[in-house]
């Protein structure tokens, strides 16, 4: 019997829904303090910074480098069978907060703690973009 395997997706709710919104249209955005400038992931009501409840959603630039990353060479699922290997990563943005996401666009023994990214999209639903990285040029 042969049937499709759903990779899981995230589910947003009012506190993250911004992100989201602002993914689908192709855009990086994390909260940011209006007291203290303090960009932060992952939403909260509090800065954890300076604990102002005076937050916003602001652009990001997108850019950061690799903090952390492991190759995946066993699916945890059939669903990501198509895609081994890949990059599992924590990257650092320039803006201060680390996200863990994939890195794309490259072949895994590419990459290195350090290596300079920027964001990419990658629609998964009607309702989730997500956002991953692939490597950039110093000069970019």
């Amino acid at each position: 019997m042969n049937h499709v395997v759903e990779r899981p997706l995230p589910v947003p709710d009012a506190a993250t829904e911004p992100y989201w919104a602002a993914a689908r249209a192709h855009r990086l955005v994390m909260p940011r303090c209006l007291e203290c400038d303090h960009f932060h992931f992952y939403p909260r009501t509090l800065c954890p910074q300076c604990g102002s409840a005076r937050l916003e959603w602001s652009a990001c630039t997108g850019n950061g480098e690799v903090y952390s990353f492991t190759v995946v060479h066993r699916a945890p699922s059939p669903a990501f069978a198509p895609d081994v290997p890949y990059v599992v990563a924590t990257v650092a943005l320039d803006e201060g907060p680390h996200l863990m996401t994939n890195l794309v666009n490259c072949a895994p023994a590419t990459v290195a703690i350090g290596l300079p990214v920027r964001v990419v999209f990658r629609r998964a639903s009607d309702e989730i973009t997500l956002p991953m990285f692939e490597p950039r040029s110093e000069d970019a």
